[in-house]
């Protein structure tokens, strides 16, 4: 570990029209102070642009810049563990690549953790997002609260700074599915949101599909959870009392009164419920099942085609 440097972990995806003015702003706010130095982690989630071609430019230009490139996209959580893995600071700050993230409130993430925080998120007041994606970001925070004990006065967002042995702790998880909430949750709980502004995107659209946030919330939950199986427990158990007491009604109706007819209706409703909560559940159990799977078949969390640094680093340095 290197004290007194500032490293810079930005995972990048089609952002050839975007990257090179993040990286013009990180350098100017780093260069209105002279207590930190710095280094940038860029890794090239596969684009399909020319991101490739402008990470390799920028590295070009300055030795402090570190590119990583994938062989195929692996997705931004395990963009993010790989330039973990190359970072040298005492100090990390994840963002996009979009421009959407307050360079000049950098600092104050910093501040947070010289405070005694171990992670600073940004906070923003009102998210430059579009419908969809705020829609997902709430029921994000919803079930990270449910299934992973979040504290409920904490945001967790994208742009956040955290302690070297917080991310010493992460990268040690070499599963196939990683998620960085609750990698994050399961390390420490001496976290802060510090509030920022969200900038409106400065071009394109997010990568983040319906299908593909669905698959982030799969990842940390049947990772980082087993109260889903809890539930499913809970939802077997609601239904054999419910048909139980269901049994006992219509018994105790056709005794009462044997003239009752006993209706199809109910009965197929009876099965279509049971059936498709026991479809449902079986569902769940099969993604543990298969992540489990996976995971002992040594999936990669990433694949990594090319690491360009440069850096001049000191052989030992505490």
């Amino acid at each position: 570990m290197r004290r007194n440097i500032i490293s810079f972990v930005i995972p990048c995806y089609c952002a050839e029209h975007t990257i090179q003015n993040v990286i013009q702003e990180i350098l100017e706010e780093i260069s209105r102070q002279d207590k930190y130095g710095y280094e940038i982690i860029l890794v090239n989630d596969s684009s399909s642009d020319d991101t490739g071609t402008v990470l390799r430019e920028l590295q070009r230009e300055n030795h402090n810049i570190v590119v990583i490139d994938f062989a195929k996209n692996f997705g931004q959580h395990s963009a993010i563990l790989a330039g973990f893995q190359k970072v040298t600071g005492e100090y990390i700050i994840c963002l996009d690549d979009d421009g959407q993230m307050p360079i000049e409130s950098i600092f104050d993430l910093i501040q947070a953790l010289e405070n005694g925080a171990d992670v600073a998120f940004g906070k923003y007041d009102s998210p430059k997002q579009n419908f969809a994606r705020n829609l997902g970001s709430r029921v994000n925070v919803w079930m990270s609260e449910l299934l992973l004990d979040k504290p409920k006065d904490l945001y967790i967002s994208s742009f956040w700074a955290g302690r070297r042995y917080v991310i010493d702790e992460m990268i040690r998880y070499d599963a196939a599915y990683p998620y960085l909430a609750g990698l994050l949750l399961r390390t420490t709980r001496n976290m802060v949101s510090i509030p920022v502004k969200h900038r409106p995107r400065e071009s394109g659209t997010s990568g983040y599909t319906f299908f593909k946030l669905l698959n982030l919330w799969l990842n940390g939950f049947t990772a980082f959870s087993v109260k889903p199986l809890r539930f499913a427990t809970f939802c077997g158990l609601l239904c054999a009392v419910l048909g139980f007491v269901f049994s006992i009604v219509m018994v105790v109706r056709k005794l009462l009164n044997p003239a009752i007819l006993l209706g199809y209706a109910s009965t197929i409703t009876v099965i279509l419920f049971i059936g498709g909560m026991i479809m449902m559940l079986l569902g769940l159990l099969g993604e543990y099942i298969g992540r489990i799977y996976i995971s002992i078949n040594k999936a990669p969390q990433y694949v990594i085609r090319e690491v360009i640094d440069q850096r001049e680093l000191p052989e030992k340095e505490e």
